[in-house]
């Protein structure tokens, strides 16, 4: 999953519907002059709805929609017949989409399940009509209720991807690379920074038809949580993420300075993202000897499991395979 059009961010302005006035109106026919009161009810009106569907992965078809207007609920009529209720809005999006009103970080809605769906904003109830006041003391009764008003509000809606295993490193740290190997993604591959521009999704098929999915999100760098590079933008991809795998290339200046600066930057962005489980990949081991190798693993940080990978030789891919598998099953 990359494309230009992944969008994980929309604004839009969202209405439910009015509901319908309660009729005021009398019996009338045929040799009845003063029939009851049989005003019937408005309808309610259209409520503006979410709804998960796992065969969505981005925001897109909402990104140029910046009003979504539910229909209003119909006038009640004569003979106690209920107005109709107007015509529900719904807005089918990604699983992982959170919806909060602009302006506030409260998050009213979360969709994380295929089908599910949540009223957004509840269109107005309608108004009684004026058979619903009928009394034995008060049996001709001549008012009727207007429909309640419905809701208006500027909407934020994001999509935090579902994923169990999300990849964090510096820009060019064989992320994609490594997402490419273990699944049937075709992120974009080359040897510059900030090669990844959108996130990836990956499906990693392991042991006895079992699997597992991956994300990999841009490259951070330090000062990410203050807005550098790509910025916080795609660090919220990973909140949701059961493990969070390190990947750092094994030519890098210093294996263990570098873990800190991106354990930093994920404690500056939101300090729970430490509570998750984590490990490290040194990837691009192709480069050094068996000998080099064993000399490094004295370097590697000794409070999470590490192991040295290559994507392009394969060497410690299964293994790496097991290890996420039994850390996520622990």
């Amino acid at each position: 999953m990359s494309s230009p059009n992944f969008i994980d961010y929309v604004k839009l302005n969202a209405r439910s519907g009015n509901g319908g006035a309660g009729c005021l109106h009398f019996h009338r026919e045929k040799f009845i002059e003063k029939g009851g009161p049989d005003g019937g009810d408005g309808g309610r009106g259209g409520h503006i709805i979410l709804r998960g569907n796992s065969q969505m992965w981005t925001l897109l078809h909402l990104k140029f929609r910046k009003h979504v207007f539910a229909e209003d609920g119909k006038p009640g009529e004569s003979q106690n017949c209920t107005g109709a209720f107007g015509k529900d809005i719904i807005l089918d999006v990604p699983l992982g989409t959170v919806a909060h009103l602009a302006g506030s970080d409260e998050i009213i809605s979360e969709i994380n399940e295929d089908g599910k769906e949540v009223i957004l904003l509840p269109g107005g109830r309608g108004g009684k009509g004026n058979s619903f006041f009928a009394t034995s003391t008060n049996q001709a009764p001549t008012h009727a209720q207007p429909g309640e008003p419905g809701k208006d509000e500027w909407l934020i809606l994001e999509l935090k991807l579902l994923a169990d295993v999300g990849l964090v490193g510096f820009p060019n740290a064989g992320k994609s690379t490594l997402l490419s190997v273990v699944s049937a993604a075709k992120p974009k591959i080359a040897d510059y920074a900030f090669t990844t521009l959108t996130p990836n999704l990956g499906v990693v098929s392991y042991r006895d038809s079992r699997s597992f999915v991956m994300a990999d999100i841009p490259g951070i760098i330090e000062g990410a949580a203050e807005g550098k590079g790509l910025g916080v933008r795609f660090l919220k991809h990973i909140e949701r993420n059961s493990l969070l795998l390190f990947m750092i290339p094994v030519d890098a200046k210093d294996i263990k300075t570098e873990y800190e600066i991106l354990l930093n930057e994920l404690r500056k962005y939101n300090p729970e993202l430490l509570d998750k489980k984590r490990l490290l990949a040194v990837s691009k081991c192709d480069m050094l000897d068996d000998e080099l190798l064993i000399e490094m693993k004295k370097e590697l940080p000794t409070e999470l499991p590490s192991i040295f990978i290559s994507a392009i030789t394969n060497h410690g891919i299964t293994e790496l395979k097991d290890l996420i598998w039994r850390t996520l099953n622990s």
